[in-house]
């Protein structure tokens, strides 16, 4: 007999809400993620999706992060790392933040961020809005 397809436990259906939301709109978060880069570079540090009270657009200081690290003994050591290794001109980097919990997401899309960035036809303000509205939609927490 095959083993049953657990369904996704309440705590965890927002990562996975959140993975397709990120899968359905690469383009788009690697646009943001560079324009973002562009106004700011990381004087304000990484960009950061928070679930509550609705699903909305932050920024992660890295002081922050080395903050929460210490506060829960070290275990976001790993997460420091893959801040500190960052390629904006490659990747998108994005820490989704549950009800206390993170989740980091990582990609490389292609083309990559600044082409994004080019291609689109839309200011970071905008796509910021329209990312939001479709994060409300689609992420339910």
């Amino acid at each position: 007999m095959f083993g049953s397809i657990q369904p996704d436990r309440g705590e965890d259906n927002w990562r996975h809400q959140l993975n397709q939301f990120v899968k359905a709109n690469q383009q788009e978060l690697a646009a943001l993620s560079w324009g973002l880069w562009l106004e700011n570079g990381d004087t304000k540090g990484t960009m950061g999706i928070n679930l509550e009270p609705t699903p909305h657009f932050v920024y992660c200081p890295k002081e922050a992060i080395e903050t929460l690290n210490n506060k829960v003994e070290n275990k976001l050591q790993e997460l420091l790392g893959v801040v500190d290794a960052y390629n904006p001109e490659k990747e998108v980097l994005i820490l989704g933040i549950g009800r206390e919990e993170i989740k980091l997401v990582q990609f490389e899309p292609e083309p990559p961020p600044p082409t994004c960035f080019e291609q689109g036809t839309k200011d970071v303000n905008t796509l910021i809005e329209q990312l939001e509205q479709l994060m409300n939609e689609q992420i339910k927490s």
